[in-house]
């Protein structure tokens, strides 16, 4: 049976100590990053009145998540998207804005993915800086473990997250809309966008929809992300302290050691195992396991790192150009300035983004100088 908690009104879950300006920058943090979607310009039609609304049900305990939105993206690989209503959203917002920072705090350095300032670039220098240190500046061999988790999303464990959460969060009413994002299933109302066929491309195993009530959680929700760093901090620290793993960094479900013993990492792989069967009853994807010299190059967050180079992931690129040649103008402006984004992390990039900007010119576009960002159209 479902472990999930309905929610509740009476007084245990204790005072609502959040301010209708904490609801307000929350609306604009989450304003930021879904600007004019459907649900935001719905939302904002009437905003002052959906505000208010939602502050007297988060205040007065009877706030409900809505319906979601279900589609498959499928690129780099199909996968199913669910994308909370937007008052929903705004709620994540304001949860996250709350009791994340006391998380971050106790996160460590090489933790990267859904915290500020620790995106793929951030991720992508920490591996190369680490790399450069165990191997005294590529004068001597090391060895690196690539290890990811396989189906991670939808295997998390909300129980063993539930206390997780708990250990950090002493506020009841805090802790009681935590358990309502937590424990809310989006299978039981929800709207499917998109051709019907793309959801058959998506294995049975990695669709949320398969999956126990008191298994996995939804792919496109901040709180989705921010939980699922809460969730694998228990394996930054097995690493860190248990291992004693000195070169060691995380982006989401894949993770990096380094070591100059091949062996020595052959015998944290299993141990790692071990924990996160034990504990956070995940698993590693072998096929996707790789134990090599680190001279050969690391594949990392989109970026190959190499003695003296890091550069883009040679699919990344060719995607990047693929996609803009292709792409509906309606979208390539935003699209095109990303992806310069993208190619602009890499130390060795100039070229990827000339190829880029041949493609743009191509379509009518100006690019600017130093090919960092397009601009509008010079003619329709």
């Amino acid at each position: 049976m479902s472990s999930v908690r309905g929610p509740s009104a009476d007084s245990s879950a204790g005072h609502a100590d959040f301010s209708f300006r904490d609801l307000v920058e929350a609306y604009f943090d989450c304003r930021r990053t879904k600007r004019n979607s459907r649900s935001q310009l719905a939302f904002e039609a009437n905003l002052e009145r959906n505000l208010i609304g939602l502050f007297d049900e988060l205040q007065a305990g009877i706030y409900r998540p809505g319906q979601s939105i279900c589609f498959v993206v499928t690129q780099p690989k199909p996968r199913e998207v669910w994308a909370a209503a937007f008052r929903d959203r705004v709620v994540h917002h304001l949860l996250y804005n709350h009791i994340a920072p006391r998380f971050h705090a106790s996160f460590i350095t090489n933790s990267c993915a859904c915290i500020p300032g620790r995106g793929t670039l951030y991720a992508a220098q920490q591996l190369d800086g680490m790399i450069r240190s165990a191997s005294q500046n590529w004068s001597r061999p090391v060895h690196y473990l690539k290890l990811d988790l396989a189906n991670f999303f939808v295997s998390i464990d909300k129980d063993v997250l539930r206390h997780q959460l708990a250990a950090k969060i002493p506020e009841p009413w805090w802790m009681r809309l935590a358990e309502i994002v937590l424990f809310h299933d989006p299978r039981t109302d929800f709207e499917f966008r998109g051709r019907t066929q793309l959801m058959q491309r998506v294995p049975a195993h990695k669709q949320l929809l398969n999956q126990p009530t008191n298994r996995g959680l939804p792919i496109g929700n901040l709180s989705s992300q921010f939980f699922a760093n809460v969730y694998l901090n228990a394996l930054d620290q097995f690493a860190k302290h248990q291992i004693k793993a000195r070169y060691y960094v995380r982006y989401v479900d894949d993770f990096i050691l380094l070591h100059e013993s091949p062996q020595w990492l052959n015998g944290a792989k299993g141990r790692i195992e071990e924990f996160l069967q034990q504990r956070l009853h995940v698993q590693i994807n072998p096929k996707k396991t790789i134990l090599q010299p680190v001279d050969r190059g690391v594949d990392f967050v989109g970026q190959v790192i190499k003695p003296w180079s890091r550069t883009t992931r040679r699919r990344s690129q060719r995607q990047a150009i693929e996609r803009c040649a292709h792409m509906d103008r309606s979208s390539l402006f935003e699209a095109a300035n990303s992806y310069f984004g993208l190619l602009g992390q890499a130390q060795h990039s100039h070229g990827d983004r000339a190829k880029l900007a041949n493609t743009l010119l191509r379509r009518g576009y100006s690019v600017k100088s130093d090919m960092t960002k397009i601009y509008r159209r010079k003619f329709a």
